[in-house]
């Protein structure tokens, strides 16, 4: 049984937020929160939150599966829309500033 869980717009760029990503892919559920808590970047929290959510979605479509078999089958982390801003300039002149949002799918089995 795999279960899919999905977080958007979360303002972090998504090169930033796969760093810390590929550090979890393909390891049981407990084992990967133990990594990411040691993990002293944001994305580390961001990925926690969302982890927390597949394994409540997959506790919700099926009760009898247990957090303990459960382990990242996949870890996808795109990009987003990007808001605009613009920043004064010296001599009148203005200066772009992007900022980035990423998209975070995770799917976890039970499954080996």
């Amino acid at each position: 049984m795999e279960t899919r869980v999905l977080s958007r717009y979360n303002r972090i760029s998504a090169r930033k937020a796969r760093l810390v990503a590929n550090e979890i892919r393909g390891f049981s559920f407990p084992e990967a929160i133990d990594i990411l808590k040691a993990v002293p970047r944001k994305a580390s929290k961001i990925l926690i939150k969302t982890l927390y959510s597949a394994a409540a979605n997959a506790k919700y479509s099926n009760p009898d599966v247990r957090e303990n078999n459960l382990y990242i089958k996949k870890v996808v982390v795109d990009e987003g829309p990007t808001m605009k801003r613009f920043r004064p300039r010296a001599r009148g002149r203005a200066s772009r500033i992007r900022k980035r949002t990423s998209t975070i799918e995770i799917i976890l089995s039970d499954e080996n």
